[in-house]
Formats: structure tokens, sequence, C-alpha cells
């Protein structure tokens, strides 16, 4: 006879990509069941006109939504059924929020870290941890695009201290991490994993 769990592990909720209406963005809840653990990793670079300052507004105010406010009301709906104590909440970040680069997308993952510090704070008491997963550059992805040259593949590689690219399993290990029960006293931390390419501080 084999065993039933005792809860199920995780549910995943895909936020909208941009989230103009708080109103329409709650997502359906787990039909009375807690939430173990909220990974945030919907966002990504947008481009824009910049030639205008509307053009400028409309660029951040569009990386701001991808970026960070989609993690805000996915979070923000889903915390009242976070388990209480043990639940984990996990931010998507990047390398860009680190050392900079990438205008208003660096901007807004460095966002989310003074956020989930607040958030740490906040859901500490109750058990629940709060951290931030800042990948480095990851190969077979889809975030380049058709951006990524041979030439700066080789530029990114050459920056970490391992000497290779990023896989999507070195991030998901890093989550699953997080997510689990050996985390349970990590929280308000920034884990990069960027092959070295930027050194914790």
């Amino acid at each position: 006879m084999t065993e039933k769990p005792a809860h199920q592990p995780i549910f995943l909720f895909r936020p909208p990509h941009r989230c103009p209406n708080a109103h329409s963005t709650t997502p359906p809840g787990p039909a009375g069941r807690p939430v173990d653990a909220v990974v945030n990793n919907a966002g990504g670079y947008l481009g824009g006109d910049t030639g205008t300052l509307a053009g400028v507004a409309a660029h951040w105010r569009a990386n701001l939504d991808a970026n960070v406010l989609t993690a805000v009301l996915l979070t923000e709906a889903l915390r009242p059924v976070l388990r209480r104590p043990g639940g984990r909440v996990i931010l998507l970040s990047s390398i860009a929020a680190q050392r900079g680069g990438g205008g208003a997308y660096s901007a807004a993952k460095a966002a989310l870290h003074g956020w989930a510090y607040d958030l740490a704070a906040q859901l500490g008491p109750e058990q629940i941890t709060v951290n931030v997963v800042s990948p480095g550059y990851v190969a077979e992805t889809e975030f380049f695009g058709d951006r990524m040259t041979p030439e700066g593949h080789a530029k990114r590689v050459a920056a970490t201290l391992v000497g290779r690219a990023g896989v999507p399993d070195d991030i998901a290990g890093a989550v699953r991490y997080l997510a689990g029960p050996d985390a349970g006293y990590v929280t308000g931390q920034v884990l990069g994993v960027n092959g070295g390419s930027v050194l914790g501080r």
C-alpha cells in the first residue's frame, strides 16, 4: 500500500505578463489547501522606444510591471494561504541587478531585493522564509532570443570563475533548495547563481 503525502508539495500559478489592474490578477486559490512555496519567475527585459520622455516612461513602467508588479501581486494574493509555519517565497532576480548594465531591467530586478528584505522581516515571525535567486548568464533559454552572438557568449563565459555558462538546472537546483525543508533557517538572502562572475557580498 502506497502512502499518500500529507499535503500537496507546491502549487504553481503563472501570473499575467503585465499587471495593469490589481483587480484582475488574483489567481484562484488551491481549494482550501495551504501553499508551500511561491516561486516568482515571471518577467524579462522589455525594450521600447526611449527617444521621448513619454517613451522612457512607458519603457520603465513596462519593465517594472513585468518584473516587480507580477511578483508583488502574485505573492500578496497568495500570502494569506501560505503554509504557517514553513511557507516559502522565492523571487527570481538577475545578475543585472547586482552589476547594472540593463537600465530599467536592472533597476526593476534590484527592486525585488529591497522588497524581499522587507517581506522576510514581515513573514519571519510566522516561520515563512523569503529569498532571492539571482542568476548569471544561463544558456539554453529564450531570454536573449536571437540577440546572443558567439562573441557575447564567449565574453560571458570568460567572466565566470568556472569557465562555463549556466544551464537551467543550475537555477532550478537553487530554487529547489530554498523551497525545501533544509532552507528553513535561510531568509532575507540573495543567492547568486552565476559561476563566480559576481562575487558575494
